[in-house]
């Protein structure tokens, strides 16, 4: 085995990696020889060429881009719409054909949590972590519309094991059995950018990272899960991260007007507060929409604005897709020069390695590619792709970085859920005291809709209080 495996990797120009096979346990020979042979030695040379040769001109596409169509929230709050979509949405739901990919595959460590994200507690009164908050949510939903809604979670090498763990430890937040299932995204090595030589992180272990969101897709087919939603009549999934607790998860205006625009893919946006926040921004180039990540962005292009003061490039990506199963299923499909799937796109990065005497070197400055796929570049494929707008206040207040940040933090998110929850109450016409935090168990009600059937004419609020049907 071991010679046929140095084999390809002398044809490939890789058998440096191999320079202290000799020094490995028996065991960890083994262990390195399956981490080798799951490696696509020909697509990382193809991949390493062309970030030789590539180089996206960004304003060159942001030249061409126009905003991109969509359904802004003036539109949605046209009372024939509105009750048309969420009619549909809720029969959707109510007939199982709505199923949920959550992606949670990041640590927490940029808020100084040394465990999987979605494990971190946000909920400002109760303390519920992001995966309770939001699974709370999704069986809310199922149980207002008597339906079952399937849950497939993602995870990476670095989250899967501990993510098990933790669902089995919670009984998987009392879903029923067999509606969540865990899947493991792929990895990717990173190459030195000078001679693309596979990068060690230790004598016997390759440098690998996770092959970025987009890696959703190959790996939803491979573990099965695809397959599992044919199987259970599903047609669309909505598709979101785990670091956003105010995302509209299943929400029936928002699948209503999925379906009711036979769309693909539909994504919903943010509209910018400001130029340069720091969202990819969704764009219509031709006959199809892309995103131009804010990083890529030209910043005198990111300010631009249309006649009317608003900005040019307005619509902000916050990772939240419908899809279509049958277009999932045809993107998977589809292959290319660098494999199935979706593209992969090469970043240069400082990535730590082991050097040729065995030390771990920190570099100071980018000296590798890394190579990543985005779940967006599916947009460009669909052949109907909608975008509906939604308010921030209403849809998006992820948590990402550590209290002595600006934005994104745990405080930000937990007043962002605060400030939902009253706003809800307020229009059941609920008195609420100023300074007082509320917090709602999505089993007591899950939306505004049902917050004004539960609380109208409710006593005044003049305390903290969670509202929780335990």
């Amino acid at each position: 085995m071991i010679e046929q495996l140095r084999r390809r990797l002398i044809d490939a120009n890789q058998s440096d990696v191999l320079r202290f096979w000799d020094r490995l346990e028996l065991e960890q020979q083994a262990k390195f020889a399956q981490q080798l042979e799951g490696v696509d030695l020909e697509l990382v040379q193809r991949l390493y060429e062309q970030a030789q040769t590539t180089v996206t001109n960004w304003s060159d596409l942001a030249d061409q881009a126009q905003s991109p169509p969509s359904v802004t929230l003036a539109e949605q709050s046209d009372p024939k719409l509105r009750q048309q979509a969420v009619a549909m949405g809720e029969q959707a739901l109510r007939e199982g054909k709505v199923g949920v990919v959550l992606v949670a595959g990041g640590q927490g460590s940029r808020l100084g949590f040394d465990r999987p994200k979605g494990m971190f507690p946000i909920a400002p009164l109760s303390g519920r972590t992001l995966f309770g908050m939001l699974i709370d949510l999704l069986k809310a939903r199922a149980k207002y519309y008597g339906t079952r809604i399937p849950l497939y979670v993602m995870t990476s090498p670095a989250t899967d094991g501990e993510t098990r763990e933790h669902f089995a430890d919670v009984i998987d937040y009392g879903l029923p059995a067999g509606d969540l299932q865990v899947f493991c995204q792929g990895t990717m090595p990173a190459v030195d950018a000078k001679t693309g030589q596979l990068l060690l992180n230790a004598p016997g272990e390759l440098f690998l990272s996770p092959d970025g969101h987009g890696g959703m897709l190959q790996a939803f087919q491979a573990s099965g899960c695809l397959d599992d939603t044919r199987r259970r009549g599903i047609e669309s999934l909505f598709y979101c991260q785990v670091d956003n607790p105010l995302v509209q998860l299943c929400d029936p205006l928002l699948v209503g007007l999925h379906f009711l625009n036979r769309a693909d893919v539909t994504t919903q946006v943010i509209r910018k507060s400001h130029p340069m926040q720091k969202v990819g921004n969704v764009i219509r180039v031709g006959d199809h929409l892309e995103v131009i990540e804010y990083s890529d962005l030209p910043d005198e292009m990111a300010r631009q604005q249309l006649t009317d003061g608003s900005l040019r490039f307005w619509a902000g990506n916050i990772a939240v897709h419908i899809f279509q199963r049958e277009f999932l299923e045809y993107a998977a499909r589809q292959t290319s020069g660098q494999g199935t799937g979706l593209p992969f796109h090469i970043a240069k990065k400082k990535v730590p390695y082991l050097d040729e005497q065995r030390r771990q070197v920190q570099p100071t400055e980018e000296n590798a590619f890394k190579f990543e796929r985005f779940i967006f570049d599916l947009l460009p494929m669909a052949q109907r792709a909608v975008v509906v707008e939604v308010d921030a206040a209403d849809g998006f207040a992820a948590v990402k970085n550590a209290a002595s940040a600006i934005s994104e933090t745990a405080e930000t998110t937990q007043a962002a859920i605060i400030a939902q929850q009253i706003r809800w109450l307020r229009a059941a016409g609920v008195h609420v005291a100023p300074g007082v935090r509320v917090e709602i168990h999505p089993s007591v009600a899950h939306d505004q809709e049902t917050v004004r059937q539960k609380f109208s004419g409710r006593e005044p609020i003049d305390e903290d209080f969670y509202f929780t049907s335990n």
